[in-house]
């Protein structure tokens, strides 16, 4: 494997999905079905590149954890089945377990509840030379409880906080908590997983065909569905207020698992790229107690 030149190739690939200023960003810019030119023939080069992927990514986590400087935050927000988990555990799939930590966020329990609505993702931030990923994130609380207004009552937010500006104000309050954690370490990428509503189907359609994918599904998960016009405004809405250059939104198609997962995996590698990851220096003094360990042990 040439590190470099996988370092390159994954720039290519995940770049143009990448959005770092969300003013002028409309969702429709991006196909669900889109692969980059590769089609179905592609498939098995696209998955040995992959692979290769995976093993650059192993080999930047390394000296992400050596180096133990920088931590680095994935933020996976999606529609359900749009495949989150298959992405998280394929493009992972070489990381030391060690340097990782996955978190996913379902409804918020009565203890959640009781605090402001960033807490129980802010106690879960990775510490430095470790990834962390979060499986839904913050981001909730912009996407499923701006769709069902209602949620906010379990909340029990002062009455006159609870107005037309709340969601501008969360997208603000999100966006400076980003740059207070960029500003100390944090290297935040996120990715929308973009599924079409017809892929959605078909791959609900298949969860109920096979009954060991029975447990998969749930009857929420085709009621959500049913909002889906207003999952896609809102989806649109907090990629342009709070795409940065700091902390980017990846727009991922996601109609082809195969292509989302390389262009996952692409994104992290150009992002752990930017930080020149080096194994730590050894000194002088450490390399005389090498030296003297080096020489005790060949003397046993």
């Amino acid at each position: 494997m040439h590190l470099k030149r996988v370092q390159r190739r994954a720039r290519e690939i995940s770049r143009p999905y990448r959005i770092a200023d969300g003013a002028d960003f409309r969702l429709k810019q991006i196909d669900p079905a889109d692969t980059a030119g590769l089609k179905s023939e592609d498939k098995p080069r696209a998955k040995d590149a992959l692979a290769t992927g995976v093993e650059a990514l192993a080999a930047l986590q390394e000296r992400l954890y050596a180096q133990n400087q920088w931590a680095v935050l994935l933020i996976f927000q999606a529609m359900d089945a749009a495949g989150k988990d298959g992405a998280i555990k394929h493009v992972m799939s070489g990381v030391n377990p060690q340097g990782c930590q996955v978190y996913s966020f379902k409804a918020p329990s009565p203890e959640e509840l009781e605090h402001d609505y960033l807490w129980r993702c802010l106690c879960r931030l990775p510490e430095r030379g470790r990834i962390g990923i979060f499986n839904r994130s913050y981001y909730e609380e912009t996407l499923v409880v701006r769709v069902h207004p209602e949620l906010l009552q379990r909340q029990r937010l002062p009455k006159p906080l609870v107005h037309k500006g709340l969601w501008r104000e969360r997208f603000e309050d999100i966006c400076n908590v980003e740059r207070y954690l960029t500003r100390n370490g944090v290297v935040i990428r996120k990715f929308f997983l973009h599924v079409s509503k017809g892929e959605q189907k078909r791959r609900f359609l298949a969860r109920l065909e096979a009954p060991d994918r029975h447990w998969k599904f749930s009857g929420a998960d085709l009621r959500e569905r049913g909002y889906w016009k207003e999952y896609m405004a809102a989806y649109e809405d907090l990629i342009r207020h709070t795409a940065t250059p700091a902390a980017p939104w990846y727009v991922v198609p996601a109609d082809n698992k195969w292509f989302t997962r390389l262009v996952v995996a692409a994104a992290i590698i150009d992002a752990l790229t930017e930080l020149d990851l080096r194994f730590p220096e050894v000194t002088a003094a450490q390399r005389k107690d090498l030296a003297a360990a080096r020489a005790a042990l060949r003397k046993e």
